[in-house]
């Protein structure tokens, strides 16, 4: 769907100042979430949305981004450049005041933009604030035109360095050690960005270069088929059931819809919206528009063909969801998002702009291409059925517990304490560990559930199948807060749910288990922080009447190192399991909460997520050897 042009006019008088740039050095997580590694990926993407925003109003086709040797950035693109005019208000050359003033932009109803992701304005003058240096240079009227700032201020003014045939912008910007808890981006991470806004942008070009890497090649991302390619992208390590990616979209007004879907023989829903770029992962009007629709068009086609008879109830939205993979996109003048996160979409009007769409266009698809239709329906009948046979397995758990007197668990070794937040629960590996952990525990606060082997990969598993999993059962019960549609957050008995297994690749594979069972059923507890991985020492070792833990072979070798002076010889342990320490190693090494790590396991970003899970987890081998060969030289695991 091609962007029209706005009006070509985009000068000074078009940057609307709301107020001053204050305080982002000091409360800079109000401004890009936090100062780790999410905020600090943050500041290129704020860059390059403004490079959308020129692609998105007609003007711009091309766009690079460096990640140079010294981690700074670099985003170029071949826009109109931005306004030097001086600003009506601030007498200021316009491209100063975009990166000194807060809320300052073409974002504002000033004309500049019609439709805009960076929705707030704060884009370039937060970046300038986090920024030990940054420049811009503009090329614009012929010219060539350049300015440096520093930590929000102007470092010298602006000023003409040459001449220009094209015009365009490029930036360049390092961000502040004193501010971020690391100055070091994630080439990853930024790829996964950079692929994902070429795909909701089709006809976009948009490269990505590491210069700290002379091995790597340069990435152009492309997508001529848009958001339609983005589903076949998502469903490449997954088994397809129809050969068509269903693709519709709609121009209402000043509202643009994209909608693409196909179904796999997965058994979970992959549907992921976005407005003006943002993904809306706490969804909104437009999504409830579109699973409403989708609902009502596949009951419709069933009952219409036979393919549900009379007597039959009507397949419900998560039986005609199951195993689909989709994108809602829509872009629109005036988008309200809830929260400083702009993770949901509050405009009403997008439910039924989308809901007409589907309700037209999906009937038009299935009515066209009847055979893959069928395939749709039979899907949504087996997932029904599916449905019913997981009801009567958890009326079945219910039922029994109504007449235990004692509901939790029996391997469930529970803590005294009643306050969730204070209390946390400790998934052990194997039944030798899960007795130290419960002999070393702090009694008070700490539960301990032993798992017996490695849990059910619920990828390839439906959800009554997964209900009868007696592993899985004993943490659903534990956890009290229930699973999928059902799940309560408030109901969750413990706020720290800790993975604790060895560290080797069993290990490993059991936690990639476990999380991968939070990630389809338990979504919230990743979202919400609740989940976190236990680490055990490697290494144990004694000289003279010390002792020693370390947690990694690096770490060793430079305690021997330290310690190589000291008289006495070393006696060292390398820990081959949990099962190897005694309650009392336990409870100092990984337990003690004074003395413990923890790491923390998080969702930052959910295509990313079900892309890694549906690798590791999935049917396809060649796509899991690719990324075990491709990542083997990040694992700490020794094999």
């Amino acid at each position: 769907m091609a962007s029209k042009k706005v009006s070509e006019n985009y000068g000074a008088e078009q940057i609307q100042v709301l107020e001053g740039l204050e305080a982002v050095r000091k409360r800079p997580g109000m401004y890009i979430g936090s100062t780790g590694e999410k905020g600090l990926h943050h500041l290129v993407y704020e860059i390059v949305d403004n490079s959308i925003d020129e692609a998105l109003a007609g003007y711009c086709k091309n766009i690079t981004v460096k990640i140079k040797k010294d981690n700074s950035i670099e985003v170029e693109d071949d826009g109109r450049g931005m306004p030097v005019d001086l600003h009506p208000k601030m007498k200021r050359p316009a491209v100063e005041v975009i990166h000194t003033v807060l809320h300052a932009g073409g974002k504002f109803g000033g004309g500049g933009y019609k439709v805009s992701g960076g929705l707030h304005g704060v884009g370039a003058s937060v970046v300038n604030a986090l920024s030990e240096e940054m420049f811009v240079e503009v090329r614009r009227n012929g010219n060539v035109y350049k300015q440096t700032y520093s930590r929000g201020k102007i470092t010298s003014e602006l000023e003409i360095v040459g001449s220009a045939k094209k015009t365009g912008s490029k930036t360049w910007f390092k961000p502040d050690a004193e501010i971020f808890d690391t100055v070091e981006y994630n080439y990853s991470t930024i790829e996964h960005r950079l692929r994902e806004m070429a795909f909701l942008n089709k006809g976009i070009s948009i490269s990505l270069v590491d210069e700290r890497d002379k091995d790597k090649e340069k990435q152009v991302f492309f997508y001529e088929g848009g958001i339609k390619e983005f589903v076949t992208y998502q469903n490449r390590d997954k088994n397809a059931i129809h050969p068509d990616v269903i693709y519709y979209d709609m121009v209402k007004d000043t509202y643009e819809i994209e909608v693409a879907l196909q179904y796999t023989d997965r058994y979970n829903e992959n549907i992921y919206s976005y407005a003006n770029n943002i993904n809306t992962t706490d969804g909104g009007f437009h999504l409830v528009g579109f699973k409403s629709a989708l609902t009502r068009v596949i009951n419709d086609y069933a009952r219409k063909y036979n393919l549900l008879k009379e007597k039959d109830d009507n397949l419900q939205g998560e039986d005609v969801r199951e195993g689909v993979t989709a994108i809602v996109s829509v872009k629109l003048e005036e988008p309200q998002f809830e929260g400083q996160t702009k993770a949901k979409l509050g405009n009403s009007e997008m439910k039924g702009y989308v809901e007409t769409a589907t309700n037209d266009k999906l009937m038009y698809f299935l009515e066209q291409n009847p055979q893959q239709a069928k395939i749709i329906i039979e899907k949504c009948i087996k997932a029904s059925k599916a449905r019913e046979a997981a009801r009567k397995a958890r009326d079945l758990t219910r039922r029994k517990n109504a007449l235990d007197s004692f509901t939790l668990p029996g391997k469930l070794a529970d803590c005294a304490e009643k306050d969730p937040a204070l209390s946390e629960i400790f998934l052990v590996e194997g039944d030798s560990a899960g007795g130290s952990a419960k002999e070393g525990r702090d009694r008070q606060r700490q539960a301990i559930l032993p798992l017996r082997g490695k849990i059910l990969n619920v990828e390839k598993a439906p959800l009554h199948r997964i209900l009868n999993s007696e592993e899985i059962k004993n943490m659903i019960t534990a956890f009290g807060c229930g699973i999928g549609s059902e799940f309560d957050e408030s109901k969750l008995r413990y706020h720290k749910i800790i993975i604790m297994t060895d560290a080797d690749v069993d290990g490993a594979h059991i936690r990639t288990l476990l999380l991968t069972f939070f990630y389809r059923y338990m979504t919230p507890l990743l979202e919400g922080g609740y989940i976190y991985a236990a680490t055990p020492p490697l290494f144990k070792t004694k000289k003279g009447k010390q002792i020693y833990y370390t947690y990694s072979e690096k770490e060793q070798d430079a305690l021997m190192e330290r310690i190589a002076s000291d008289t006495g010889k070393a006696e060292i342990q390398r820990y081959k399991g949990l099962g190897e320490m005694d309650a009392e190693q336990l409870w100092d090494t990984t337990m003690d909460f004074e003395n413990r790590i923890l790491k923390r396991i998080t969702l930052d970003d959910a295509t990313a997520a079900d892309e890694i899970f549906t690798i590791l987890m999935g049917d396809k081998v060649p796509p899991r050897k690719k990324f075990i060969e491709d990542n083997a030289v990040y694992a700490n695991i020794d094999i």
